[in-house]
C-alpha cells in the first residue's frame, strides 16, 4: 500500500504543476491529511480513501470545459497502470464522480463509507480560514466582483445554475460554504467543521461592517 500511495503522490504532483492555487497540490495534501485523520476515527478502506483523496482533482471539470468524466477516466487509467485491483479502481472513480458539491445538487445513487470520508475531507478544506482564502483566490482567477449588494445570493440553486454562476465571490459563502457544516457525513467531520464555520461567520460580519463604512463588527 505504501508504495502505491508514494507513486500516486508523485503522479499527482506532476499533474497539478501550475494548477490554480485553490486546487493545486497543497489542496490535495490538505485533503489527504484530513482523510488520514478521519480514518483514525471512522472505519473504511484506507487505500480507497487515500487514493481518491490524492486523485480527486487531477482534472477538475471547471478547468476542463465542464467535462465531469475526464477526472475519473484519468484516475482509472493511472490506477490500472500501477496494478490496483479493478474493484478499488471503480470505487475510486465513483468517489471522484460523486463527491463534489455540484454533483450532490443532482441525484446521487452511489454511497459508501469511503465516499463519505473523502467528501468530508474535501469539504473541510472549503471552509474556515483556508476556505475563505480559496474562495477569493478562485474569484480573482475568474475576475469576479468581491461583493455586489445588488446581486443577492441564491442558496437554492440547482445544479446547472450553480455550475454556470458568475456571481460575486461573497455570494459563494451563502450558496455553498455556510451550508457545508450541516452536510458533513461523519461525526468527526461535524466536530471539526464547527469552529471553521464560526470563523467564516465572524469574517462575514467584519466584512459587512467594513463595507458599511469601517464600523467594527458587533
Amino acid at each position: 500500500m505504501r508504495h502505491c500511495i508514494d507513486q500516486t503522490v508523485n503522479f499527482v504532483r506532476r499533474q497539478l504543476t501550475n494548477a490554480e492555487a485553490g486546487h493545486d497540490w497543497w489542496h490535495i495534501l490538505r485533503v489527504w491529511n484530513n482523510v488520514k485523520y478521519l480514518l483514525t476515527r471512522e472505519p473504511a478502506d484506507a487505500l480507497v480513501c487515500e487514493l481518491a483523496a490524492l486523485l480527486h482533482d487531477i482534472a477538475d471539470s471547471k478547468f476542463h470545459n465542464g467535462d465531469e468524466t475526464l477526472g475519473p477516466r484519468l484516475a482509472g487509467e493511472y490506477l490500472n497502470g500501477i496494478g490496483v485491483d479493478e474493484n478499488r479502481i471503480k470505487h475510486v472513480q465513483e468517489i471522484i464522480l460523486n463527491m463534489s458539491y455540484k454533483a450532490n445538487l443532482g441525484h446521487v445513487t452511489f454511497h459508501s463509507p469511503e465516499l463519505a470520508i473523502v467528501q468530508d475531507a474535501d469539504r473541510l478544506d472549503a471552509i474556515g480560514a483556508i476556505g475563505i482564502a480559496r474562495a477569493f483566490h478562485y474569484g480573482g482567477f475568474k475576475n469576479r466582483e468581491l461583493y455586489n449588494p445588488g446581486i443577492p445570493p441564491d442558496p437554492q440553486q440547482d445544479r446547472e445554475s450553480y455550475k454556470n454562476s458568475t456571481a460575486p465571490t461573497l455570494n459563494h459563502f451563502h450558496e455553498k460554504l455556510l451550508l457545508l457544516k450541516d452536510k458533513m457525513n461523519t461525526d468527526t467531520a461535524r466536530e471539526l467543521a464547527a469552529s471553521r464555520h464560526a470563523f467564516m461567520e465572524q469574517y462575514l460580519a467584519q466584512f459587512h461592517a467594513e463595507w458599511a463604512g469601517g464600523l467594527p463588527a458587533q
